[in-house]
């Protein structure tokens, strides 16, 4: 194979290591991805009328439980055995493996629970999340870019991916690969300046958060026709079963946050 018609990644996704300690481009990229996103939701939530002590009262809570979330569900997702076998494999997530739809679920929980004991407007505190992760997924998945651990099939298309660093997360560093880490990171550029744009132009508090769901589940399922994880039902992903009971239970919300009376998300 010709690798000069691909595009190639030669980057060792371990950015520097000193003894045992492994400082990564993967854990990096979330660190950065969670400061952008606290800069773009902080001075929304505060216009939505979000207290400065409720805000950060509630968002490392709801990080920590994001990304407990995300490697949970992630770890539900695949054999069992491995991580049986070795339970501290179940943290290791420097192996890769985030399921981002874990961290929706961890994050959702943690507000409302947080939202009943200090009385905050949940749903204003909904739509700043919204914000915050679309645009904190998107770092994360430079860090999936520089790991190879989020590809598609075997393609000859001239924008394939090989990944030749013997440290990257491909099964084979000879061939080239949709790069489905690159098609998301896309996606979640363009959904967030679609989110931005709206973000006080909805007609009720809650439905930000309500698109974010349906969009975000149209996504994956589309996306995730070029990803190689294996089919579980009916010709689909796992991703992609759990995008339809999302994006459903997303429309019913949708529908009864409408139905609903409650103020317009204009700025405070």
């Amino acid at each position: 194979m010709g690798t000069l018609a691909f595009i190639v990644i030669d980057i060792n996704p371990i950015l520097a290591q000193i003894g045992p300690v492994a400082l990564r481009w993967y854990g990096l990229m979330y660190v950065v991805g969670i400061a952008v996103g606290l800069r773009i939701a902080y001075p929304y939530a505060l216009k939505r009328g979000i207290t400065d002590d409720d805000f950060w009262a509630i968002v490392w809570p709801a990080v920590f439980a994001g990304l407990v979330g995300a490697r949970l569900y992630y770890v539900l997702q695949q054999p069992l055995g491995p991580f049986l076998a070795e339970p501290w494999r179940i943290l290791a997530t420097w192996e890769g493996g985030m399921a981002f739809y874990g961290a929706i679920f961890g994050v959702a929980v943690t507000l409302v629970v947080v939202a009943r004991q200090r009385g905050f407007d949940l749903w204003a505190m909904l739509d700043a999340a919204a914000l915050f992760g679309v645009i904190g997924q998107a770092f994360g998945r430079v860090g999936n870019i520089i790991n190879g651990d989020i590809v598609g099939a075997p393609t000859t298309l001239p924008w394939g991916f090989v990944y030749i660093h013997p440290n990257s997360f491909v099964p084979d560093h000879t061939i080239a690969y949709q790069p489905a880490a690159v098609y998301e990171l896309l996606f979640n550029l363009a959904f967030f300046a679609v989110l931005y744009r709206l973000r006080f132009r909805m007609p009720r508090s809650g439905l930000l958060f309500a698109v974010y769901l349906i969009g975000y589940s149209l996504g994956q399922f589309g996306i995730f026709f070029l990803r190689t994880e294996p089919l579980v039902a009916f010709g689909l992903k796992q991703a992609q079963v759990t995008a339809l009971v999302v994006l459903v239970a997303a429309l019913a919300l949708t529908a009864w946050l409408a139905s609903r009376r409650g103020q317009a998300t204009t700025a405070a």
